[in-house]
């Protein structure tokens, strides 16, 4: 088994590794279309994404945020070379083994949303909500994905996670897309999130060189279960912190672990289920009405009942 991790040790490099896991993660550096004769690539998916794990599911608190122990205080030491270098590979080899797997479910879920994005290119062009993602209206976009996954037959939902401040974290909302899977997992229900710019939740102003390069490896649509997407937040999170400490610079309150989890992890509110729009129309296009000015609001209330009286020429 892979080595545990403690609250104690969460911002320590993770240095040691058994000789076996230690070339299980290596053959990941080949990049993302390999493939394993032999299974490996599937048990090392396993074996990492059950070590990043946490054993019992995150509680949460009256704030709406996730609970866990508490970080302890920044070390001031300065970083050691080798272990610093082993710290960032070990950073790529999870995170490339923590999004290699995915379940038939997330890959049919993922195909449908790639497909609505792709039609929907210039949905800003009439789109009035103003909040963007990767160029295009989020809260529109949002909408379509969910009509198409609701006619497609998945129980999907708009997610609004909201909390409030507690301790040194501050408060935040944050909506994304969720599908409740009841019927293709013997262990119960499945919740696969569906976050559009995930990427972008990451990315950081005055962040290293190696973290962005770690962030250049997320995909910028997410589609995957929250278990998945718990060990990515770990990973990253992880990361930003040795970023900021290899810069001496206080990592702000929210890119810490706890902030980052309340967006997806914690409590929220579903939207109702709207009903389906016609194919090719969207919201604002059917909420349309004709504009008139009051120069011709007179002439237009008039248009019905005005006739004309047909005269012969002789």
């Amino acid at each position: 088994m892979l080595p545990q991790v403690t609250s104690s040790s969460r911002s320590k490099p993770l240095s040691r590794w058994n000789s076996g896991e230690s070339e299980l993660l290596a053959r990941w550096n080949s990049g993302d279309s390999m493939e394993f004769s032999d299974g490996a690539g599937r048990y090392a998916a396993e074996v990492v994404l059950e070590f990043l794990e946490e054993q019992e599911d995150p509680s949460i608190n009256s704030c709406g945020h996730v609970e866990e122990e508490e970080e302890g205080e920044e070390d001031e030491n300065p970083c050691d070379v080798e272990e610093t270098k082993k710290f960032w590979e070990t950073q790529h080899q999870l995170l490339q083994a923590t999004l290699y797997r995915t379940s038939s479910l997330e890959t049919k879920i993922r195909q449908a949303v790639k497909e609505v994005i792709k039609e929907n290119k210039d949905v800003e062009a009439y789109c009035t909500c103003r909040k963007p993602v990767a160029g295009r209206c989020r809260e529109c976009l949002q909408r379509k994905v969910l009509v198409r996954l609701q006619n497609e037959g998945y129980n999907c939902n708009i997610c609004k996670s909201k909390w409030k401040s507690c301790q040194d974290i501050p408060p935040g909302e944050h909506t994304y897309l969720e599908v409740v899977d009841r019927l293709s997992s013997k262990k119960g229900e499945v919740r696969v999130v569906i976050e559009l710019n995930l990427r972008g939740e990451f990315e950081m102003a005055r962040a290293n060189g190696e973290y962005n390069q770690l962030t250049s490896r997320l995909p910028e649509l997410f589609v995957g279960k929250a278990e998945r997407l718990k060990a990515v937040i770990k990973i990253m999170c992880a990361a930003a912190k040795m970023c900021m400490k290899e810069k001496k610079m206080h990592l702000a309150p929210w890119r810490k672990h706890k902030y980052m989890q309340s967006k997806w992890l914690g409590m929220c509110e579903k939207t109702p289920i709207p009903a389906p729009l016609p194919g090719g129309f969207s919201d604002h296009r059917q909420q349309a009405r004709p504009k008139a000015s009051m120069l011709t609001y007179d002439l237009l209330e008039g248009l019905p009942v005005m006739h004309c009286t047909a005269v012969k020429v002789l």
